[in-house]
C-alpha cells in the first residue's frame, strides 16, 4: 500500500493515485478554511487581500510595510473563489480572476502574467477513470494533467478549461466556450512570442 507522501507525488505527477488519504483530505480542509475566510471576511485592505490569497497559495505573507508599487504587480482574485489544494496554484504579476471562479488544482496550474479570467470560469485538471469498476466513487483512483494559460490571455465569462490544456500567449477565448485542445498558435499580435508565455 502506498504511503500518503506517495499518493500526492503521484497526483502531482499526473499519475493514478487515491485522494481520501487522510493527509490529502485535510489539505483540502485547509484550502476550504482558507477560501472561506478569504470568501466571507469584510472590509479587506488590498495588502489583506493579497495575504488571504497567499494562505490558500501557500506563498508568504508580504509585510505591512510592503510599496503599493509592490502591491500593484500582485494578482487580483475577486471573491468567492474555489479550489482543491489552493498550492497548486501559481499566478502571474498582475492577472485578474474575477468572481466565482474554480480551479480544481489536482495537478499545476499556471496563469501567465497580465491575463484576465472572466467571472463563473472553471479550470478542471482533474481526470477520473471511464471504466466505473475502476472508477469506484471515493474508493476509486483518479489522475490529472496540468492546465497552462500563457501571459497577456483573456478568459470570458463561464470559459471551462479540461486538463492538459495550454492557452496560447494573447489568446482570447469566448464566453461560455469549453476549451478541450491545446491552443498552441498565438494570435497577430504576439507573433515571435513564445506558445505558453508563463514566467
Amino acid at each position: 500500500m502506498a504511503t500518503t507522501d506517495e499518493e500526492k507525488a503521484k497526483m502531482l505527477r499526473g499519475e493514478l493515485y487515491y485522494a481520501f488519504t487522510p493527509s490529502l483530505t485535510a489539505e483540502r480542509q485547509a484550502c476550504g478554511k482558507a477560501c472561506h475566510a478569504f470568501n466571507t471576511t469584510p472590509g479587506l485592505s488590498r495588502l489583506e487581500r493579497i495575504n488571504a490569497w497567499n494562505v490558500i497559495a501557500g506563498t508568504p505573507q508580504l509585510p505591512p510595510d510592503t510599496p503599493d508599487e509592490v502591491l500593484d504587480n500582485c494578482p487580483w482574485v475577486e471573491a468567492p473563489f474555489h479550489a482543491d489544494y489552493g498550492t497548486n496554484i501559481k499566478l502571474g504579476d498582475n492577472v485578474y480572476i474575477n468572481f466565482n471562479c474554480t480551479i480544481l488544482d489536482t495537478c499545476l496550474v499556471r496563469i501567465g502574467s497580465r491575463t484576465l479570467i472572466g467571472p463563473n470560469v472553471s479550470l478542471y485538471t482533474g481526470i477520473h477513470p471511464l471504466d466505473p469498476k475502476v472508477r469506484n466513487g471515493t474508493r476509486g483512483p483518479e489522475s490529472g494533467k496540468e492546465i497552462t494559460i500563457g501571459e497577456d490571455c483573456w478568459l470570458g465569462g463561464s470559459v471551462t478549461v479540461l486538463p492538459g490544456v495550454t492557452i496560447g500567449r494573447g489568446s482570447v477565448v469566448g464566453a461560455a466556450s469549453v476549451v478541450t485542445k491545446v491552443l498552441r498558435y498565438p494570435p497577430p499580435w504576439a507573433k515571435g512570442s513564445d506558445s505558453t508565455g508563463c514566467s
